[in-house]
């Protein structure tokens, strides 16, 4: 969720160059209806996916369906501040852009995507707790799960406490550079 939004969110602006021509078409504007268009798409595909699975007879129950849903809504969030950010970097600095698609991987193979946090040893488990992402998705692991053991110190406050700050740091960038953002 995280990756496929912040990817698609902060190529909006350059995709949607022309659009920019109407005045009442911000720069921000095309980056939250990207995100959100993500975000239902995501939804739509995994209802269908879990129809199907439902139909098929297999039974997926989720222990706590509100923890899902934050840590859910919190990535989507996080990826829409770091969508805002990114955004403006890459039309200031169009070099970035392909740096910060590159920083993304090892975001997410140290989030706990591919592997559960708890099988990483302590000395470095605590340095990737600083990771908001792997809050988001220890949250949904453990909200899904009864039976999953999740790490020590997940809190999604600390998710929120990350997005909190992209979104205002995002807005506050796209506040800034709004006229070079359409001039370019």
């Amino acid at each position: 969720m995280f990756r496929r939004t912040a990817g698609q969110g902060a190529a909006s602006i350059a995709a949607n160059l022309a659009l920019f021509t109407y005045r009442q078409v911000k720069p921000v504007d095309t980056i939250i209806t990207r995100c959100v268009l993500e975000g239902v798409i995501l939804l739509l595909i995994s209802s269908v996916i879990f129809g199907v699975l439902a139909l098929l007879g297999v039974a997926l129950w989720v222990d706590d369906l509100l923890e899902v849903l934050l840590a859910l809504g919190g990535l989507w969030l996080l990826a829409l501040g770091w969508s805002m950010c990114t955004s403006v970097a890459a039309e200031l600095i169009p070099e970035l852009a392909n740096t910060l698609n590159l920083l993304l991987v090892p975001l997410m193979l140290v989030s706990g995507v591919i592997f559960p946090l708890s099988a990483i040893p302590y000395p470095w488990l605590d340095w990737i707790m600083y990771n908001p992402v792997a809050h988001g998705v220890e949250g949904i692991r453990a909200g899904i799960s009864p039976y999953y053991h999740h790490v020590q110190g997940l809190s999604l406050s600390y998710l929120y406490t990350w997005v909190l700050g992209m979104l205002f740091f995002g807005l506050a960038l796209q506040v800034r550079y709004r006229e070079r953002l359409v001039a370019l």
